[in-house]
């Protein structure tokens, strides 16, 4: 009986010891999930800011378009022959990839 008591009783050891695993599992998380998850978001917000007229947009719905009008929030775009749509600068997920010869 001695001996079962004894398997359960740990020992008394550091608080240290015992976070220990936990702060190195969050900084590999953070190293492998979250920093590239901020550097990817602070990229698309540059983009954003950066696009003009002219500039041809992919939107979350997968619609297409060319930038007609700017505006504080949103965009104008012309998707196909005299269809305007505005679409929020929050929608907007890059730019159109350029065409390869």
């Amino acid at each position: 009986m001695n001996k079962t008591l004894l398997l359960f009783q740990g020992e008394g050891g550091s608080i240290i010891w015992t976070l220990l695993p936990f702060v190195f599992i969050f900084g590999i998380f953070y190293f492998l999930v979250i920093l590239p998850q901020k550097r990817q978001q602070q990229e698309l917000k540059n983009l954003i800011t950066e696009l003009k007229i002219n500039d041809e947009i992919v939107t979350n719905g997968g619609i297409i378009g060319k930038i007609k009008e700017v505006r504080e929030t949103s965009f104008i775009i012309l998707s196909a022959e005299k269809t305007f749509i505005e679409v929020g600068k929050t929608a907007v997920i890059g730019k159109k990839a350029e065409k390869e010869i």
